[in-house]
């Protein structure tokens, strides 16, 4: 038989096709799918004569049925060792958050450090030698030339920035007008 009568074959069997695949495991899309590749290689393949053009039409389904879950088992395979580079091994994320929120997150970031920017340059190098370079206040104090109070003053004028960028951060987000936010509506 020929592509043209392995078409007819197909045609006329298509309904059992899709049950055979579909008792295989394969969903009625993913079943769908499978015929019209199937479809498109009668389509396009020389194909020589077939003896059996239904036996035929049920292993090139169940070839093909078998080929997707072998590249889905890769695909998962591939996640699977992609996903262990991005989070630990508890599962818990180390930069899991999706697209809207790692955006949102690198929104109130910019906001804070515009907000860092604004303090004076003292007040501003204070903050980033105690809060990120881990340097004491009493060697912050001793570099500089003045006392421990002032580097706390210079410090709580810096915390008082941050928090209240943060104050205004959290009420844009418990704003009931925006849409999607925690207090708002979500449709």
């Amino acid at each position: 038989m020929s592509a043209d009568g392995l078409l007819a074959v197909l045609l006329g069997d298509r309904a059992m096709l899709l049950r055979f695949l579909m008792a295989r495991g394969a969903s009625p899309a993913e079943s769908e799918d499978i015929l019209q590749d199937i479809f498109l290689k009668l389509r396009t393949a020389q194909i020589g004569p077939i003896g059996e053009p239904k036996a035929y039409l049920y292993r090139m389904a169940h070839n093909l049925l078998n080929d997707r879950r072998r590249a889905a088992a890769r695909q998962e395979t591939r996640e699977t060792a992609w996903a262990a580079t991005r989070f630990g091994e508890d599962g818990q994320s180390l930069g899991a958050a999706s697209v809207e929120e790692r955006l949102i997150q690198r929104e109130r970031l910019k906001t804070v450090e515009v907000t860092l920017a604004r303090l004076p340059e003292r007040t501003s190098f204070i903050l980033r030698q105690y809060r990120v370079e881990g340097v004491s206040q009493k060697a912050i104090a001793a570099n500089l030339g003045i006392t421990i109070s002032a580097v706390e003053k210079h410090l709580q004028r810096a915390y008082r920035a941050i928090l209240d960028v943060r104050r205004q951060l959290d009420a844009d987000i418990d704003d009931p007008r925006r849409l999607g936010t925690k207090g708002g509506d979500r449709s």
